[in-house]
């Protein structure tokens, strides 16, 4: 499929803000692995907990890590979003 022309390029080589959002809550400890990030929790569709993580990442590497760190919670994610613009 053809990426279109007025679709945003993305940097994948330095540092940015990302926002990642996950399905499930954190525990405390489970905080602590993502610290320097802020973390709100809340209840997406119905009453199924959501928690959005919002914070500046290095570069691809660090980013990946966290996603490995979620994946390894068995909290599915919904978004990862740059938002450098915002």
């Amino acid at each position: 499929m053809p990426i279109s022309s007025n679709a945003r390029t993305v940097d994948f080589g330095g540092p940015a803000t990302y926002r990642i959002v996950v399905q499930g809550a954190l525990s405390e400890a489970s905080r602590r692995r993502f610290a320097g990030m802020t973390i709100e929790s809340g209840s997406g569709d119905g009453d199924t907990p959501r928690t959005t993580l919002v914070g500046h990442v290095r570069d691809q590497a660090e980013l990946r890590g966290l996603l490995d760190a979620l994946y390894g919670l068995h909290l599915p994610v919904i978004s990862v979003e740059q938002c450098n613009g915002d």
